[in-house]
């Protein structure tokens, strides 16, 4: 019996390494893929933004021409820096803030959002659901090896020993 917990507890572990390497992988799908997104959304409410401006305002945020060149600056150029893994964590802060405001605009989606414990079908149906996520996923997890803060942070930790 023993042998078998032994055996069991061995193969987790490797399961565990081998997944482990899967994690850097996962969130280079994860930062172009939803970077991109990000900077298609940007630069739509750039080259809209008279229309964006007369949604803002109907919602009554404060200066609404102000918010919406704001927000779409936002998410372009956070959308570029979080897809090539640049300043990752801190536009990865910007863009999670962003997208729960945006949660928090629209009324049907301020409901949803304070769906989350009660109806949690409400909250992750919302549209801005997706976005909040990925960015709050890379803001906890970091880019992973295969960003440019990455490659930066590995290049300078070698000078530093050197």
């Amino acid at each position: 019996m023993r042998s078998i917990i032994k055996l069991l507890r061995a193969a987790y572990k490797h399961m565990c390494t081998a997944l482990n390497w899967l994690q850097s992988p996962l969130l280079l799908a994860i930062r172009p893929y939803w970077g991109w997104q990000f900077a298609q959304d940007g630069w739509g409410k750039l080259t809209h933004l008279d229309r964006v401006t007369q949604f803002f305002a109907s919602l009554s945020l404060p200066a609404p021409g102000m918010t919406a060149l704001a927000v779409a600056l936002i998410e372009l150029v956070g959308g570029i820096l979080f897809a090539a893994g640049i300043a990752t964590r801190l536009t990865s802060l910007i863009l999670s803030v962003n997208m729960t405001m945006a949660y928090l605009t629209l009324p049907d989606d301020r409901t949803n959002f304070f769906h989350l414990l009660s109806n949690p079908s409400d909250f992750y149906g919302a549209t801005p659901y997706t976005y909040w996520f990925a960015a709050l996923l890379i803001l906890i997890l970091g880019p992973g090896l295969f960003a440019v803060d990455s490659l930066f942070g590995r290049r300078f930790a070698s000078t530093r020993r050197a």
